[in-house]
């Protein structure tokens, strides 16, 4: 294998692995937004639950499978061949496709929601499988451009599926059956490039898969504490997804409440965040060098936390609008207020890019070979926390105490300068004693 890394996406151990988590990240995204936009634009009838409430348990539904399933998932991927296994979980998402169809042509809330549940199972076994392939098509001074491209192309396809989905509801007028098509035609794309993948050694064949998903994530979530170093990088993690889960996820509402923009303004606010990352990705592996390490991470930490409070003063100058909602044109035209916010957007995607890679790039080269895919499996069921941990807590702070959406970014980029620090100085300590 060669040491060079520029064309990875040209080669046939990487290309067919990137396509295929491209397509599961737009589709995910795809059906995730077009949820949110038939939630937060009432699509769809949602009876007396509140707008807020909804997104909010859209999100925890999703997550909610990395917690449950993600262990045992870790067991299967060092257990079976994993191109294998990325083709039988395409073929589950197609299904799980199928009966989202059904759920938005027929307006049932509750079918959709299902269909969310079962897209985040897809997902959570999916992650252990692709992550824990990555140092075995690549080499240690390939892993920080590998992971590079694959935030980046994760972020472009979050970007692309949250487009795409707001784009397909909005021109639809009321017709899912485009959304449905979409849905199904992307799914059919990443079984397609499952196919192209080359078959893998089997990490620990001798392994006895244990089906207690309790029992398993409590044994693989000890077995990450007892590895120092990787316990801290993934507790680093999880908190990006806290922090990423909490934003995010509020964009919708923030560009409807504050922006007071129509769906596709909400399109273009996640377009300017997503390429804040690509950006941020990119530049990460530019200025960090070919071998791992975390020299970048306390830049995105300083950034994520900055730049929040500089979005939640920038939504506190916007003023109260009335009337129809802006289309992206008009947005463009309501003055420099608006340009902090875009700004803002994109600084925080960077300061996520600079955070974010150094991290997964350290996890998948400290970890151990023959566990590797358990311990991205608790990476998984750590992120599961946070996010859900994330979900009620917005809850908490947008429903419960009746916050505005300015004061949860600001109490989170509070939140994130005193855990950053606390974990950063943790892991300097450990890589200074040369622990591995």
């Amino acid at each position: 294998m060669s040491g060079s890394t520029p064309f990875l996406l040209g080669t046939r151990r990487f290309a067919p692995m990137f396509a295929t988590q491209f397509f599961g990240a737009f589709n995910d995204n795809i059906f995730k937004y077009a949820l949110l936009m038939v939630f937060t634009y009432g699509w769809i009838p949602k009876g007396d639950i509140s707008v807020s409430t909804l997104n909010n348990v859209a999100a925890l539904l999703f997550i909610l499978p990395f917690f449950i399933f993600s262990a045992t998932a870790g067991q299967i991927a060092d257990r079976y061949e994993r191109s294998n296994l990325i083709q039988w979980l395409k073929i589950g998402e197609i299904v799980v496709m199928c009966i989202a169809t059904v759920g938005f042509m027929v307006g049932n809330i509750w079918l959709l929601l299902f269909a969310l549940f079962m897209m985040g199972a897809q997902s959570a076994i999916f992650g252990p499988i692709k992550y824990a392939i990555l140092p075995d098509i690549l080499e240690e001074t390939e892993l920080m451009t590998g992971n590079a491209i694959f935030q980046s192309g994760t972020s472009l396809a979050i970007l692309l599926g949250m487009v795409i989905g707001g784009i397909v509801i909005s021109l639809s007028a009321g017709n899912m059956w485009w959304i449905c098509l979409t849905l199904i035609g992307v799914a059919i794309l990443g079984f397609v490039s499952s196919r192209m993948i080359l078959k893998q050694k089997i990490a620990d064949p001798n392994l006895k898969v244990n089906w207690n998903v309790f029992a398993t994530s409590w044994q693989i979530v000890k077995f990450s504490y007892g590895l120092p170093l990787i316990f801290l990088v993934l507790l680093g993690n999880s908190w990006y997804w806290f922090y990423g889960a909490t934003v995010i996820t509020q964009i919708p509402q923030m560009t409807a409440q504050y922006l007071h923009g129509n769906e596709n303004v909400s399109s273009l606010i996640l377009t300017f965040f997503s390429i804040g990352v690509v950006i941020g990705s990119a530049l990460c592996k530019k200025l960090s060098g070919e071998h791992v390490n975390i020299k970048m991470v306390p830049y995105g930490a300083v950034g994520l936390t900055l730049f929040a409070l500089y979005l939640a003063w920038a939504l506190a100058q916007l003023p109260t609008f009335q009337g129809e909602l802006f289309n992206i044109t008009q947005v463009f035209a309501q003055g420099i207020g608006f340009y902090h916010v875009f700004a803002a957007v994109t600084l925080l995607g960077i300061s996520g890019g600079f955070y974010i890679v150094p991290l997964y790039a350290m996890m998948q080269a400290k970890a151990p070979i023959s566990h590797r895919a358990r311990v991205v499996a608790a990476n998984n069921i750590f992120n599961a926390i946070f996010m859900v941990l994330a979900a009620i807590f917005s809850i908490i702070v947008l429903s419960s105490l009746n916050l505005s959406l300015a004061h949860l970014f600001v109490i989170t980029a509070i939140l994130s300068a005193m855990i950053t620090i606390v974990l950063l100085i943790a892991l300097r300590r450990r890589l200074s004693s040369g622990e591995s």
